[in-house]
This record gives C-alpha cells, structure tokens and sequence, in this order.
C-alpha cells in the first residue's frame, strides 16, 4: 500500500513522538517548509516536556494517530527522533493507519514506527530527513522531494557523483527494504514489534556507538536468525562509532567484516543515509534490486501514487 505523493501546497502534520525539540528549531522549521510552498499543521502536544520525552505516551500517541485521522494533512513528518517511539508503540491503532495511508518519514528513534507500520499495515514509509534536519542541504532537499512527489514510478537510488557507494560484497540482491538505526531494531527483538528481514534487504546505520555495542547489536540479530534471513545489505552511515585508540577494541570496520561480510551476501556500503549529510530518503518496504557491480539500489515499484 502507498500513500499519496506530495505536492506543493500540501499539508505536512508535524509531531514530535520521541524526545523534545527546541522551539526555535521547530519554529524554523516551519517557515523554511512554508517558504517552499507547503502548509504545516502542528501536533497539539508538539512543544510539549517532560524530561527526555516529548510530553508524556499516551499524548504523544493521540497527536500520531490524529494527523493520520486529519484529512487536511497529506504528509506526516517528525520534528526529530532522540528516545520513546517505542513507548508509545502499544497505544497505536495500526487499522487506523491501514485505512488512512500517508507519507511518513523520519530516521533514528523513529525506525521503530516506519518498520511496524510497514509490516502491520503494509504501508511503505520513509527513512529520510526530519523537522529539525539541515534540509538547506542541497542533496538531501533534492533526494527528499523527489522521492515523496515523484516516486510514482521506479527509479534508481544511489549516492550523489562525487561519493562513493562501496561494493563490499559483489552480486545482486531482490527484495524489500527493512531497516533503519541497528540500536532500535537490535531493541526490538522479542517483542510483537520485532523487525522481520526474511527474504528482505536490511539497511542499517547508527551513531555514536562503540565498536563493541555495534558487535553487541549484530552479534543479537545474528542470534536471532535475523542476518542469516535476509537477501543482502545497505549499510548507511556510522557516525562517530569509533575510538581513540584500538588496543583494546576491534575497529568497526573489523567488526563489519566479522559480522556482515562473512555472510557473503551482495553487500553495499557508504551509502548516504543516516546521521550524517547529504542524507538521502530510503523507502521502508519497497521492493528493490542492489546491484553491488555498479554500486546501485533500483528501486523497482512506485512508493507514492
């Protein structure tokens, strides 16, 4: 299932369903989205605190659902991720959203949503830029906006020209795009929310995470069956996930090939999605194809219409 594409003078809801942001940021926010043509619809509970949250479960839920409810919002969009997306999770009505299909799109703490809305309503979403991203970046914006207003037909995905997107694995693989941040997923397991990667294609990308905690992670999903199942990988970007010194400590690098590469399944990284810039907009449950010859990621179905 897809949701409408966006167009210029749509309405983007925005909602803050983990920890807070500053005011100003959002405020700033909003006139940039308005200066490019788009109406904005602000979360009853948007600017709310309540320590590391952004207001307490029960009404960060209530202004989820509600722009999914809102007929004048044709976008959902978070304002930014940090920590509770998986506190709020039990208070979503997933037939509600199946019957109000939109655009959502956000990464990090969010991966959570975009993951079980996917698998429980069958809706494809977006990990891509949120609210208080740098979307003056040129890349991000362009990638951003052509994907949620002219994804109505297949299309190749792949880093901008002047960097790499790395073929550690060659081959090909088929499938669908799971994944987001490795933290929230790896969180998952064993819960009714637990990401599914059989026959999937798992992207993943973190930030600030030791190389032991980034072993810890893949090491748990490995245990769980989740790495062996899937079809290959998108690695994204691992920001700051590395140390001073290594005389105690595997390199990340050391800890992917131990971990992924020894699978020897068609394996793409540096791929520019994550907590870094330009960030570019995946789908979360579009079909896709990774050429890990060319260093490409084929989008193969339309993810709006």
């Amino acid at each position: 299932m897809i949701a409408k594409r966006l167009k210029f003078g749509d309405t983007i809801g925005l909602i803050a369903p983990a920890s807070p942001e500053d005011p100003d940021k959002i405020k700033k926010s909003i006139e940039f989205f308005k200066s490019l043509g788009f109406k904005i619809k602000e979360g009853k509970h948007l600017y709310d605190k309540w320590g590391y949250l952004a207001g307490n479960d029960r009404d960060r839920a209530e202004d989820f659902m509600n722009m999914f409810l809102d007929d004048e919002v044709d976008m959902i969009l978070c304002v930014r991720g940090g920590y509770g997306s998986m506190r709020i999770l039990p208070f979503l009505d997933f037939k509600v959203i199946r019957h109000n299909p939109k655009i959502l799109v956000g990464f990090s703490d969010i991966t959570v949503f975009l993951n079980t809305i996917f698998q429980k309503c069958d809706l494809i979403t977006f990990h891509g830029p949120m609210g208080s991203s740098n979307l003056q970046d040129e890349e991000t914006l362009k990638n951003f906006l052509s994907t949620l207003m002219n994804g109505y037909r297949p299309y190749k995905l792949s880093n901008p020209s002047n960097i790499n997107l790395n073929c550690n694995i060659r081959g090909y693989a088929k499938g669908k795009i799971v994944g987001g941040n490795l933290s929230l997923i790896a969180s998952t397991l064993g819960t009714p929310y637990e990401i599914d990667t059989e026959d999937n294609i798992l992207f993943i990308e973190d930030v600030g995470e030791q190389p032991y905690a980034i072993d810890r992670m893949l090491t748990h999903l490995h245990l769980a069956g989740k790495l062996k199942k899937c079809k290959g990988f998108i690695l994204g970007q691992f920001t700051n996930c590395f140390l001073p010194h290594y005389e105690r400590s595997l390199t990340l690098n050391e800890v992917i090939k131990d971990r992924i590469l020894s699978l020897k399944k068609p394996t793409l990284s540096n791929f520019m999605s994550g907590h870094d810039y330009p960030k570019l907009t995946i789908p979360i449950g579009a079909e896709a194809r990774i050429d890990c010859y060319k260093g490409e990621i084929d989008i193969l179905e339309r993810v709006v219409q």
